[in-house]
């Protein structure tokens, strides 16, 4: 590449550092997201309406101990995929378009809300 070009590049991706930097997490907010969007039905020790939480990232989806999955989330555990920044954002942006039939009701239409709910689960590591 010459100079010129490598340069006329820069300012390209200078540009776009402030929305590579706005998708990432903030736990802290995420948390208080969490409290709440999300404790009327889950639990980040236990299940309630919906699956418990310690653990959800790297574990694969329908697979919580103990919890009565949907069969559209059963048989996704099937398929060998696990709960990853991007499955978890894909999942909380529109539950029905990932998993058509499955039951929850809600979604989060933010980026930076998704986000930082993904980030704060990200701390909830399996015991």
């Amino acid at each position: 590449m010459s100079p010129s070009r490598r340069f006329t590049v820069f300012p390209l991706l200078l540009a776009l550092l402030p929305a590579v930097a706005s998708a990432v997490g903030d736990a802290e907010h995420g948390r208080q997201l969490y409290q709440a969007r999300c404790t009327a039905c889950h639990s980040v020790a236990y299940n309630g309406v919906g699956p418990a939480h310690q653990g959800v990232f790297g574990r694969a989806p329908g697979s919580a101990p103990g919890f009565a999955y949907s069969p559209a989330l059963s048989a996704l555990k099937a398929t060998g995929g696990v709960w990853t920044e991007a499955t978890l954002d894909r999942w909380l942006s529109d539950p029905e378009r990932f998993a058509p039939g499955q039951r929850m009701g809600v979604s989060v239409p933010e980026a930076q809300d998704r986000a930082d709910l993904i980030a704060y689960l990200k701390t909830l590591s399996a015991h």
